[in-house]
């Protein structure tokens, strides 16, 4: 009896489990078959045609709009203007299944799943010509398993409202091809300097294998690799019957003619910034140049409209800028900070033709800084170990070990007091003051400052500059904010904030200040660098009735027997801006090199950069007090000196 209980309850038990089983797992189809209804019934077209029209903004500090940042995709063509083995090419790489499916390819997906798990990591994409166009023009950038169904049910839906050469040419319009080139458009012009009709077999096949890395196989970086790339897609032009075995041979020996024929991409104003504003959100806010220039993104930046418009027009007259010795054009860049904040107000990154996120001399180089580092490894350390700008210092010949400085023209004057030694910018004084407080004290000061220093800097040269790899105008901009705010040096930057389509993108770090140095200090190194405008290597930047500050550097050629420089620079400040401008030549030699000296090139330039822009900003004064420098008293001269005017008087 108690065998056939325990039987009856075990089916019982059994039954129940069942039930249950059965219940989950109509909750899950049910739940899942929801999931399904919702995303097609939100998969909506209209997303995709909003995607794919949407243009970056930027606003300036004051929260005007300045400029807008978008492909270029004003130069779409037709589908019957591109090649028929262009289309095939692109579909034998990217999809070769396109033709026959509904927006989305289980097989191709299953195929990819395997051979990833098999390999592991991801080799193999399983995305469709379809679904990278709706992730190309969906409104975010996030990567979750929402945005993955999102993107597959809206391919669905498209594949319904569009033909696939439809599909096809809104894809092969709007597809970043690198280089700054979006669409087959622009990228036949970039690479090939050809309308996109006129491209042969080997170049549509070399097209449609840089979509995969553009980066990476980029011809002009990467022409191996793009070659590699190129006959790869035209062996599975062959395997899928696009095209013969002999056109597939005939196209792999073709040597690509490269010709770049496609201009500027961006279109909007004050590219220099822009570009700047690209790097930054990329590198501070994690998103991508592709994101940034398609997506609809609203970004908030410390551009002053008018400084930087002042700071354009400036860098159009020619006449400003002094030639190489050999009649080249000297290269140049500025930039100009708010010393309150550390906001970037403007910047040009070099002279000439802009390129798209192409070298910024401004913010990317690396040069030596010359006489401008002196306040900074020197003056400055020199003050907090107790010196005063009236402080006697020696100006003769002298040698530090193996090192033997000299001042420029070869002038001494015995002695002379800080003030005089900074203000005239002397050499000899200023390394013999670094020896005297300790080569450790100015590394450390350089360290506050935010400059950065190699192994090999770390001798007396540094005291007037000599730097292995150097720094940049940013930099040198950046350590002078010290100066206007009592010791504390900020960080500088271009974005405020990001808004995107989905709300403000979080920043991975956020600027900040550093204590460097005491307001008394500063006081000091204010008082000083004002006399360097005023009476010293710094007075061609004058202006009537602005306070201006400011320090010049110079570097010579690097050769024996040459006099001439490789670098200007000039660094100004008032309390309200903090400026750096640079001219020099990349690659000194004894035919390239510029004749003249900071005084005379990066000086003058900086007053025109002034005056262009000093009507935009506030004009406040420094609140320090003047050094007058004490006159030797007259005193009576000796029986013996007596003697010797006579004698000249006489003879």
């Amino acid at each position: 009896m108690n065998a056939i209980s325990r039987s009856i309850k075990n089916l019982w038990r059994k039954f129940h489990l069942t039930q249950i089983m059965i219940l989950l797992a109509s909750v899950i189809i049910l739940a899942g078959l929801g999931f399904i209804v919702y995303f097609m019934k939100s998969a909506d077209v209209e997303t995709l045609k909003k995607g794919l029209s949407q243009s970056t903004v930027l606003y300036d500090v004051d929260g005007e709009k300045a400029s807008k940042l978008s492909a270029n995709r004003s130069d779409s063509v037709p589908i019957d203007k591109m090649p028929k083995y262009l289309q095939d090419a692109v579909v034998s790489i990217e999809d070769h299944r396109f033709y026959e499916h509904n927006g989305f390819d289980l097989k191709g997906m299953s195929r990819a799943f395997v051979k990833n798990m098999f390999s592991g990591g991801v080799v193999q994409g399983g995305s469709t010509i379809t679904q990278q166009l709706t992730k190309n023009a969906l409104l975010s950038p996030e990567q979750t398993y929402k945005r993955k169904v999102e993107e597959l049910f809206l391919a669905i839906e498209i594949e319904k409202v569009y033909k696939k050469k439809e599909i096809l040419e809104m894809y092969l319009n709007t597809i970043y091809f690198g280089s700054g080139a979006w669409g087959v458009q622009n990228a036949s012009k970039k690479y090939f300097g050809k309308d996109v009709e006129d491209l042969k077999l080997s170049e549509a096949a070399m097209l449609a294998g840089i979509i995969k890395a553009p980066s990476t196989l980029d011809p002009y970086k990467n022409l191996d690799k793009a070659i590699a790339r190129r006959n790869v897609v035209l062996s599975q032009m062959e395997k899928y019957g696009y095209i013969t075995s002999e056109e597939a041979a005939g196209a792999k020996q073709a040597q690509p003619r490269l010709d770049d024929e496609s201009g500027d991409p961006l279109k909007g104003k004050y590219p220099y910034y822009t570009d700047s504003v690209i790097n930054e959100a990329i590198n501070r806010f994690g998103l991508t140049q592709n994101d940034l220039l398609t997506k609809g993104y609203q970004i908030y930046t410390t551009m002053d409209q008018e400084v930087q418009a002042g700071l354009e027009r400036v860098y159009k007259k020619d006449w400003l800028f002094p030639d190489s010795v050999n009649g080249d054009d000297s290269q140049s860049a500025a930039i100009l900070l708010n010393p309150k904040t550390g906001g970037v107000m403007a910047i040009v990154g070099k002279r000439g033709e802009h390129v798209f996120r192409g070298f910024n001399y401004a913010t990317q180089m690396r040069t030596s800084p010359g006489s401008t580092l002196k306040p900074l490894a020197v003056y400055t350390p020199a003050l907090e170990e107790g010196y005063e700008p009236t402080s006697i210092l020696p100006d003769k010949p002298m040698k530090f070990g193996d090192y033997e400085p000299t001042n420029y023209g070869g002038h001494y004057r015995g002695e002379v007091t800080m003030n005089k030694a900074l203000e005239k910018s002397l050499n000899v004084p200023t390394v013999w003051l670094l020896n005297e407080i300790g080569l450790s004290k100015g590394l450390d000061a350089l360290k506050r400052f935010g400059i950065p220093v190699e192994e090999k800097d770390k001798n007396l040269s540094i005291a007037l500059g000599g730097m292995t790899k150097g720094v940049a105008p940013l930099h040198i901009a950046q350590a002078y904010t010290t100066f206007v705010n009592d010791g504390m040096r900020k960080d500088s930057f271009f974005i405020q904030k990001i808004i995107g389509p989905e709300g403000e993108i979080k920043p991975k770090w956020m600027p900040k200040e550093t204590k460097v140095t005491t307001k008394e200090v500063t006081d000091n190194i204010n008082a000083m660098l004002l006399n360097v405008v005023k009476h010293g290597s710094g007075k061609k930047a004058r202006i009537p009735g602005t306070e201006l500050a400011g320090k010049t550097g110079s570097t010579q050629v690097p050769i024996k027997g040459v006099v001439g420089t490789k670098d200007q620079w000039f660094v100004g400040y008032t309390p309200d801006v903090v400026g750096t401008v640079w001219i020099g030549v990349e690659n000194a030699s004894a035919s390239n090199h510029l004749a003249t000296n900071s005084s005379e090139g990066a000086v003058p330039l900086f007053k025109e950069i002034m005056e262009e822009t000093l009507p935009e900003l506030e004009g406040t004064s420094f609140d320090v007090d003047s050094i007058e420098e004490k006159k030797p008293e007259k005193q009576e001269k000796n029986w013996l000196d007596k003697a010797i005017d006579k004698w000249n008087e006489l003879f």
